[in-house]
């Protein structure tokens, strides 16, 4: 039964290059064949809940511009919020949602009252699930909100609020495993300080590294088959960040023996605000083997926040994707739009058109980088470039058969001095060009 919110809109569909009509796929043709999977299959999109129902249009200058019916503290409300979430869900025929606790219950004065809140709308969810909505890509806590987490929450100095959070966390995982989520994300948006002058680095990280080790325990005790994802966030909001890029993740796992049981969630703009470029991260993940998920958006260049805007820059997201196929696509993970309206975009419609033109974008991306894998564009010169390590003595050295003092032997008697070879960046990246 329809809400209304949407007016007389119908399903978006596939129309192919030529169309003119905003609110239709012209690249993305969910059945389209890519590297023998269906694009769908490649792509697994999903809106996210927080942007598109519960975020009302502020900025740190400017409050709400939105106006939504659904806007409100109410349990009634947060079904009606629910209804039209999957109405939109159905209107961009997307397989996935997201969601944290706090975007689709409203907080109870108790700790109880807000879990039995979220297991009442989970068991809403569940009914329209079953009756052909989207599946649950992931779901997640909100420990950054709340003016308990303004210290943190597993970071916090005190251990009650460490104790809620994992509380909630519990709550959530557990809705998560009910609903048949495929991952479960934990997002610090707090897990970090303001100055050093207050904190105890040590003590913190040790306090992160028990949180996520209680997760993970939890995951086996109560049998989740999903991934458990960390998403690096890096000095937004606090000045420093513990989970700051990927590099720092590993790290961060590795020290606390968690490196085979968490993955990570890549967010395009946070990539940018650590001072790296998307497909770095993703690149860096794979490498390590904790590749999980991504956020898809983008960051406006000129500001120096995280802005969470629609992408629609081709180029970006096809190298992304090429690395996110270099590392095998995605298993439990997929392409999650945490992106959201500009505060000036009012009507219903534009929620229909941001996600409908971001999702084309995705396509055209994925398609040119399964083709620059198909055709071995970029393979083939980075095989070139790096044959000399095929070399029996190189390998030798790498697979440690040559001592220092072996090597340097070798290049005093052979006399010879390496010339170096052009690493063809603007010719490489001709070869990009050319499939986007």
């Amino acid at each position: 039964m329809s809400t209304g919110f949407f007016g007389d809109l119908t399903p978006a569909r596939y129309e192919g290059p030529e169309s003119d009509n905003p609110l239709a796929f012209r690249h993305y043709n969910p059945d389209e064949t890519v590297l023998g999977k269906r694009l769908e299959d490649h792509l697994r999109f999903a809106v996210c809940y927080w942007h598109n129902f519960v975020w009302p249009g502020s900025d740190p200058f400017g409050g709400q511009t939105f106006e939504r019916p659904w806007f409100g503290d109410t349990m009634e409300q947060a079904k009606l919020k629910a209804d039209v979430a999957f109405e939109m869900f159905d209107l961009l025929r997307v397989p996935y949602f997201t969601f944290h606790d706090h975007d689709v219950r409203p907080e109870g004065e108790t700790h109880t009252e807000s879990v039995s809140r979220l297991d009442e709308m989970a068991d809403y969810f569940a009914g329209k699930m079953e009756n052909g909505g989207p599946k649950l890509l992931w779901g997640t806590a909100n420990l950054f909100s709340n003016r308990r987490y303004m210290s943190g929450a597993a970071t916090n100095p005190d251990p009650d609020v460490f104790a809620y959070a994992a509380a909630t966390v519990k709550a959530c995982m557990d809705v998560t495993r009910r609903l048949n989520g495929e991952n479960y994300v934990l997002w610090g948006g707090r897990e970090g300080y303001e100055t050093l002058l207050n904190t105890d680095m040590g003590r913190e990280l040790d306090q992160l590294g028990r949180f996520l080790n209680l997760v993970v325990e939890y995951k086996h005790k109560i049998g989740y088959e999903g991934t458990i994802l960390l998403e690096p966030k890096p000095q937004e909001p606090t000045k420093h960040q513990y989970d700051y890029d990927v590099a720092t993740v590993y790290g961060f796992l590795k020290r606390y023996g968690l490196e085979n049981e968490v993955k990570v969630n890549i967010e395009q703009g946070h990539a940018i605000l650590a001072g790296h470029s998307f497909e770095h991260e993703l690149a860096l993940a794979a490498t390590l083997g904790i590749f999980g998920s991504i956020d898809m958006n983008r960051n406006d260049y000129q500001s120096g926040w995280d802005t969470d805007q629609f992408p629609n820059n081709v180029p970006e997201v096809a190298i992304a994707y090429y690395y996110v196929l270099q590392a095998g696509g995605f298993t439990t993970g997929g392409t999650n739009f945490d992106a959201k309206l500009r505060r000036q975009s009012l009507d219903p419609e534009d929620l229909i058109a941001a996600h409908v033109g971001a999702m084309d974008v995705c396509a055209r991306g994925l398609k040119a980088a399964a083709r620059m894998i198909e055709d071995r564009a970029l393979e083939m010169p980075l095989e070139e470039r790096y044959a000399g390590w095929k070399d029996a003595e190189a390998q030798a050295m790498l697979k440690g058969e040559r001592t220092l003092e072996e090597i340097a032997e070798r290049v005093s008697r052979e006399g010879t001095d390496p010339h170096p070879r052009s690493g063809q960046q603007e010719k490489l990246e001709n070869i990009v060009n050319k499939y986007v």
